[in-house]
């Protein structure tokens, strides 16, 4: 049977990955994909899409955000108050019913990230226990393309291997690991820090030379390892390193330091803006930005990508799997808490968190968040993010976009915060807005180019057919709350601000090679430790809705 197509015709595109800039384009659609035009002229045009006047882009990518397995399944069972007073999702013939607030369910979760523009989202901490956790709410997620990032900065095989010098031991279990749990790329998370508070009450280590209790290891020598690691292996995604210290004041130096230690591999450094603190002994008097310095070394180092970590003002929760951290901010705010530990992998922190524009902390934290786009030179290399839940929801990047591309009204939020902002950051001396081409590189290519995905965010054929396209508002804001169509995978999903289908989506995922005689090392310590059993832990493919491998290279 002959192919049929899908074409859009005269919509205004921004491709950045094809140096398309706002240019008049036609395209076509056959099989899921983005395709060639025909040359047949008998081919069978289904649907044709007239966006005239429209502004068309790639599907969105979020590279970082909590939207699976069990921190956020306990998360949204903490929150019952924001379930009976938040916005409710009633069933229809398309969609099932779900609940919003800051932790929304998984069928709110899938149906609100389509409903932006959005088509795919990583999870960005997953302990391997969990991974069957996470992907069983995967498939309980509809309407994305999903992955996520494997919790390894502390555990007890990856410090052990780095312990006794035995680099093709970690390569071999970080490819294992990968490959058993169907993760995507490796995550650190306070790399160390949250093994010492397993071991001490309200223990972390200080910097990156600290050792690490029983292990005798460094956070230095993780981040050097798994760096270096992570790049043998060729994986797609380098290593994605949540710092240590997070939050903390005076933190900058960490984060510095944690940007030297790749040594010129690649790094992602993820929710930036919550590692780029000034100020000391957690004193409100001497809290600052030092966005600056940080952003300089970022600019001279092109091995270095980050997402930002927006905070916006109101009630959210955290997340995270730095337990430390969830217990410093459960007495900050002296609300609910939950904490865990998973064997020997990781552990995790809960707690609800409000933050006030009028709270001084809380507006630099947001001014912050706001100077990290502002002063990274290239857009390829700071994407788009607020560590969802924890620096407030993705449904607040709409408004990130506007105070991006609208310095006036920047200026107008600023004020109507803590009157010392200005005096502790840059971000009122700063100008610079972005231009409809710099939004899709923040929120779409170049979120792809640093998965090292290539059949996403742009519009050339090869690309899965994810397409956004939006209605040009002078409110930037109004524009990019509710696209006027969303396709994904080649359907038409949202039409007119309404979902009229809806999908599984594939779990994106791994499988890189590894010296197969390591194994029986991994296997009988995992039999001498663990609370199950070796043949119980890893993931089968069929296991998985619908899945897609996602090949090696960087």
């Amino acid at each position: 049977m002959p192919l049929e197509y899908t074409k859009i015709v005269g919509g205004t595109v921004y491709d950045p990955a094809n140096g398309i800039d706002g240019l008049i384009r036609d395209l076509w659609i056959a099989d899921g994909k983005i395709v060639e035009p025909p040359t047949d002229a008998d081919a069978v045009v289904s649907k044709t899409i007239d966006a005239s006047g429209l502004v068309v882009m790639p599907g969105g990518i979020d590279m970082h955000c909590h939207i699976a397995g069990p921190k956020v399944n306990v998360a949204r069972k903490m929150r019952p108050e924001e379930k009976r007073k938040g916005e409710k999702l009633h069933r229809t013939k398309v969609t099932h019913s779900g609940t919003m607030g800051s932790v929304p369910s998984t069928f709110a979760t899938g149906y609100k990230y389509i409903g932006l523009g959005y088509t795919t989202a990583f999870d960005a901490a997953i302990p391997p226990l969990g991974a069957r956790h996470a992907h069983e709410e995967f498939d309980d997620t509809p309407c994305l393309d999903k992955g996520f990032y494997v919790l390894m900065g502390n555990n007890h095989y990856v410090m052990q291997s780095i312990q006794r010098k035995e680099p093709e031991r970690l390569k071999a279990f970080v490819a294992w690991l990968l490959s058993s749990t169907k993760g995507f790329a490796a995550k650190l998370v306070n790399p160390g820090g949250v093994e010492v508070w397993k071991s001490h009450q309200a223990g972390n280590v200080s910097g990156l030379d600290s050792k690490v209790d029983h292990f005798e290891v460094t956070p230095r020598e993780i981040i050097r390892g798994m760096a270096q690691a992570v790049d043998e292996l060729r994986l797609p995604h380098s290593v994605h390193i949540h710092c240590n210290n997070l939050g903390m004041p005076g933190n900058w130096a960490t984060t510095l330091e944690t940007m030297k230690a790749f040594e010129g591999h690649r790094g992602h450094i993820t929710h930036a803006q919550f590692h780029s603190y000034g100020g000391g002994d957690a004193d409100e008097n001497t809290f600052n930005s030092k966005v600056a310095p940080l952003a300089d070394y970022i600019n001279s180092h092109s091995n270095l990508t980050i997402d930002v970590g927006q905070v916006l003002f109101g009630e959210t929760t955290s997340m995270t799997g730095d337990g430390p951290l969830g217990y410093y901010l459960s007495k900050v705010y002296g609300g609910k808490w939950f904490s865990s530990d998973t064997e020997m992998e990781s552990g995790c922190g809960i707690t609800p968190i409000k933050y006030k524009n009028k709270s001084l902390v809380h507006g630099l934290q947001w001014a912050i968040g706001l100077e990290w786009y502002l002063m990274v030179n290239d857009p390829w290399r700071v994407v788009m993010s607020t560590d969802h839940p924890n620096g407030g929801s993705f449904l607040a990047y709409p408004q990130i976009i506007r105070l991006l591309m609208d310095r006036t009204y920047r200026q107008d939020i600023l004020k109507t915060c803590h009157p010392m902002i200005r005096e502790r950051c840059s971000l009122g001396d700063l100008t610079r807005e972005y231009t409809l081409n710099e939004i899709a590189i923040i929120t779409r290519a170049g979120p792809a180019r640093i998965l090292g995905l290539k059949h996403k965010g742009h519009l050339g054929p090869g690309a899965d057919a994810d397409i956004t396209i939006y209605t040009p508002h002078e409110n930037k804001e109004v524009m990019f709350e509710l696209p006027r169509m969303v396709i994904k995978s080649g359907r038409v999903l949202v039409d007119q601000g309404e979902i009229r289908d809806t999908l599984t989506g594939k779990t994106l995922h791994v499988a890189p090679g590894y010296d197969q005689d390591m194994e029986q090392g991994i296997q009988d310590w995992f039999e001498k430790y663990y609370s199950i059993r070796w043949r119980n832990y890893p993931v089968s493919a069929d296991y998985l809705h619908e899945s897609e491998l996602v090949p090696m290279g960087l």
